[in-house]
């Protein structure tokens, strides 16, 4: 006799609901106690140090949640094979918090312990990802393992670091995981721009092109590469400006002025131009002109922050069977997140004076946006479809 699953909820009916939920209250949490450190408020005997804690659990913890979401959903659909869900997928979630858990019993669990618990989650999820992939024999799409376990290693290569194994590869993992998802996006970006803003805009046609689709993931994996590898100067701004160049063209490819119109499709777009941004100021990084710094934080912050949040919001609403429209409320958390880049990225610039009176506004903005997220969504991630379907 077939046993009842123990976590049979809605919640766990399918991979965007549990991790999108997950990834709200992390973004909200993580900041919380980043700002207390930052702060100095908040000091505890921990795995990480303190910056090495910060991207970590931004980039691993709560970017991871959404790309987990995400692809345990759209895997479904393009292979139409099951992915996780019910216990399985509640496992897959408890791994996840362990993860972010454990590294606050540092001297009261072993180190390699929280290393291993942390670690396992990407492998696990990549081996719960290629199943329906092979399944259906969609092999093309299992660069997307490739992906991420190229994330697995920059964890990897975090904790080898923590673990005392190696010396200087923190840092380096940090910068493959960054890459890593900014490639991610782009790739996704190719697939979904241009499909979302016909489905948005009706009598809309996006006219693909492959060149230029290519060329766009290319020139940013040599940018990364170059970092990696820690060639700055002339060759790293070059490439960034080719990069800038590229990217620029694509999006404009996809554009349409009614975009601005529509929430859920701006939002996106916004997020891709601080992408574009993030190669802009590395070409300035390159030179000394700006801090390396801000152009990560356009990258993350700006580009990851503001397209996994409209990305949350979107998949949210399609696989639950609701109109795509965002409501008011979420119209102004994408104002917000952006304004949250804005004082993050752009303002230090022209007021360094300011530092921290601007990294403040930016908390701010960042917690409220994801504050109006989780209270618009932790209601339609934990309730059944509106149109009796599953999922």
């Amino acid at each position: 006799m077939k046993s009842q699953p123990i976590f049979d909820y809605p919640l766990f009916a399918l991979g965007f609901r549990a991790f999108f939920a997950l990834a709200g209250l992390a973004a909200l949490i993580l900041i919380v106690f980043w700002n207390a450190i930052f702060n100095g408020t908040l000091t505890s005997e921990h795995y990480y140090p303190n910056n090495y804690w910060h991207a970590h659990e931004m980039l691993l913890g709560y970017a991871v949640a959404v790309i987990a979401g995400f692809l345990l959903t759209a895997v479904k659909n393009w292979t139409g094979k099951p992915t996780s869900t019910g216990d399985q997928l509640a496992s897959l979630c408890l791994l996840w918090l362990y993860g972010r858990i454990l590294p606050f019993y540092a001297g009261l669990l072993p180190d390699a312990l929280i290393a291993l618990v942390d670690f396992a989650f990407l492998p696990a999820l990549a081996y719960q990802v290629s199943k329906p992939i092979i399944e259906a024999k969609q092999y093309r799409n299992l660069f997307f393992i490739g992906l991420i376990m190229l994330l697995a290693l920059g964890n990897g290569l975090i904790h080898a670091e923590m673990l005392g194994l190696q010396e200087n590869t923190a840092t380096i993992g940090i910068q493959l995981v960054v890459a890593t998802i900014i490639i991610l996006i782009l790739i996704i970006a190719g697939r979904v721009f241009p499909f979302f803003t016909e489905r948005g805009i009706p009598g809309t046609l996006i006219i693909r092109n492959p060149l230029l689709d290519n060329a766009s993931v290319a020139s940013a994996v040599i940018v990364f590469a170059l970092q990696i590898f820690g060639i700055s100067g002339t060759l790293l701004a070059l490439a960034a400006i080719v990069a800038v160049a590229v990217n620029v063209a694509r999006l404009s490819d996809w554009y349409v002025q009614r975009v601005m119109y529509v929430p859920l499709l701006w939002v996106l777009y916004a997020g891709y131009g601080w992408i574009i941004l993030g190669f802009m100021l590395t070409v300035l990084s390159a030179y000394s002109v700006v801090l390396p710094s801000l152009a990560l934080h356009a990258f993350t912050l700006g580009g990851i922050g503001v397209l996994t949040l409209g990305m949350m919001a979107r998949v949210s609403l399609g696989h639950t069977g609701r109109a795509m429209k965002a409501s008011n409320t979420m119209a102004i958390a994408f104002v917000l997140i952006n304004v949250a880049a804005l004082f993050r990225v752009l303002l230090p610039i022209a007021m360094p004076h300011w530092y921290e009176n601007l990294i403040y506004v930016s908390t701010l903005s960042w917690l409220a946006a994801f504050s109006l997220f989780v209270f618009v969504y932790a209601p339609i991630l934990s309730s059944a479809r509106i149109d009796g379907q599953d999922g």
